[in-house]
């Protein structure tokens, strides 16, 4: 039975011998195909890569630009006594963050746009380290060493230092750390209003929550 099965078989593909070659030619165009897909592809996540990773360099290179174009500026300023509020570069920076924990060193907007964020952290509330209230500073995540990526990585009683046009330091101890949904707007506004506060704000790309830490001003 089973050699009549096999003869069979054979007498089949002896009587059609082009089929065989069709199906080994379907299978050649299909795998060719399969591959130009996937180089296809393989090159765009490639160019979208170094595309990426191009801009954030760009981007803080920018950032470094502007701490070094704000440390000149401050440096012309105290030897020529003269005031900064009349420098209109200045005007658009709020001052200098340092957190030594992370390595982190940026200067800081005085208001927030998205353009703006991709440059440097932004300061979107608040007034003067000077005066009671709530300074609330945003930075991007980009889940790297760059702007706010790594603050998810402080713990209480972590410093922060916010330095002013002046060069004068204030010091900053976060006493408490979590995460809100994009829409609460808790963090801005529920603080001690007799107090000297201070609200880094951040994205959890993970789960589109804000990484919220907080931090009160050290009295001496």
């Amino acid at each position: 039975m089973n050699q009549i099965l096999i003869t069979s078989l054979e007498n089949i593909d002896n009587n059609n011998p082009n089929a065989t070659h069709h199906n080994t030619n379907t299978k050649k165009n299909w795998f060719t195909f399969q591959l130009f897909v996937s180089v296809i592809i393989f090159t765009i996540s490639i160019s979208s890569l170094v595309f990426y990773t191009y801009n954030l360099n760009q981007k803080e290179k920018l950032s470094n630009n502007l701490i070094s174009n704000y440390n000149i500026y401050q440096l012309y300023a105290s030897n020529s006594n003269s005031s900064l509020e009349n420098s209109n570069s200045l005007n658009n920076l709020f001052g200098i963050i340092e957190i030594p924990k992370i390595d982190l060193y940026y200067p800081v907007f005085s208001y927030m746009t998205e353009d703006l964020l991709r440059i440097s952290p932004c300061k979107f509330y608040g007034e003067s380290p000077n005066d009671n209230g709530n300074i609330c500073i945003a930075g991007h995540n980009y889940d790297n060493s760059l702007f706010f990526s790594n603050i998810k990585m402080l713990q209480n009683g972590d410093e922060i230092y916010i330095y002013d046009h002046f060069g004068e330091k204030y010091i900053y101890i976060i006493y408490n750390i979590y995460e809100v949904l994009s829409s609460d707007l808790s963090p801005v506004i529920d603080y001690n209003k007799n107090e000297k506060n201070l609200t880094l704000v951040t994205c959890n790309n993970l789960n589109s929550n804000r990484i919220i830490v907080m931090a009160k001003q050290k009295s001496f």
